[in-house]
């Protein structure tokens, strides 16, 4: 007899669960060396509470972090199954630490839920560990979590990783620059963000904007490598680039070396407003995780401060490990 279970979601029986274990014991032995505090927050919060903060889930483009579920409690209030870590951190910094001296180190092992599509076999359920430093503005505070983020992969014996490096920023001032009108941009972000470079084109070539303008709108985010990227940048492109060459300039060389810029990668949150970064791995077809700078979000719950942050995708990293030692997959370069 088969019972069924929600779709996305999954039974993780005791051996996977042995294994995640010893991967969530050294991200949080990372963490802690790092003087990173472990907090939790309720599954549940209010949806008018993620509404009016302004969480990108409740726009356009942010498919990715929509809530998976809605339930009701007594009094009628709309519930929702948080869809990050990020934002309920950004609450409890408001509310708890108001008076508190930044910067604040916090870290969590947490379940998040996502409202993805079935079909697209992605899942609704997932375990994340990640952190969230907040007060520290960039290029300091974006060149510590880099630098946890290293030492929590390379805790667990992840080696064949590399550390996409863009900003989230960089096209939407290029376009603003070129003269791309505010209601074509959000489109042409989301079209990024999916990395389809093709409806991209497509959709370029249907803005009143000049040939060359929509030309560099098409290079401009294939530019991927490793520093000369930085030293190629001019124009519109140079304020961004010169952001993640300071970030760049903090890292130690172990760090460094795992780095690739990327100038097409925006994140697919909406929330992040400069340096981003996703998490690859040969053995892996799909970022393992990833995060990046969050400078406005806390504004929004009444306390304004500078915030960097990321997450790991607890399954993904056991995929990719898995793929490790059995040799699949060719190193990025």
């Amino acid at each position: 007899m088969i019972h069924p279970i929600p779709s996305g979601t999954r039974d993780v029986l005791p051996d996977e669960t042995r294994e995640l274990r010893v991967i969530t014991d050294a991200l949080r032995g990372v963490f802690e060396r790092y003087g990173y505090g472990e907090v939790y927050t309720p599954a549940l919060e209010y949806e008018s509470v993620l509404a009016q903060a302004g969480h990108p889930a409740y726009g356009a483009g942010s498919a990715d972090a929509r809530p998976a579920y809605r339930v009701f409690d007594e009094s009628g209030a709309v519930l929702a199954l948080r869809s990050d870590m990020t934002v309920p951190i950004a609450r409890v910094v408001a509310t708890r630490y108001a008076n508190t001296e930044p910067p604040l180190r916090f870290c969590y092992l947490a379940h998040c839920y996502r409202g993805v599509r079935p079909q697209r076999g992605q899942p609704r359920e997932l375990l994340q560990a990640g952190v969230e430093l907040i007060g520290s503005p960039a290029p300091k505070g974006t060149a510590e979590a880099l630098t946890v983020l290293c030492s929590c992969l390379d805790a667990v014996g992840l080696q064949d990783y590399r550390i996409g490096l863009g900003d989230a920023s960089l096209f939407g001032s290029l376009m603003e620059s070129l003269g791309v009108k505010p209601s074509d941009r959000e489109a042409l972000l989301s079209t990024l963000a999916a990395r389809d470079f093709v409806a991209l084109d497509e959709r370029l070539s249907r803005l009143s904007i000049a040939v060359e303008s929509r030309e560099l709108l098409l290079e401009v985010p294939q530019r991927r490598g490793g520093p000369e990227v930085l030293s190629e940048a001019d124009g519109p492109v140079s304020e961004a680039v010169a952001g993640l060459r300071s970030v760049y300039e903090l890292l130690a060389s172990d760090v460094a070396s795992r780095v690739i810029f990327d100038l097409g990668l925006v994140g697919s949150i909406g929330y992040y407003t400069g340096a981003v970064f996703e998490v690859y791995d040969p053995a892996l077809g799909s970022p393992i995780g990833g995060g990046g700078r969050y400078d406005e979000l806390l504004g929004r719950f009444g306390r304004s401060l500078p915030a960097v942050g990321f997450a790991l995708g607890i399954e993904r990293l056991h995929i990719a490990l898995a793929g490790e030692e059995r040799g699949t997959g060719a190193l990025l370069s």
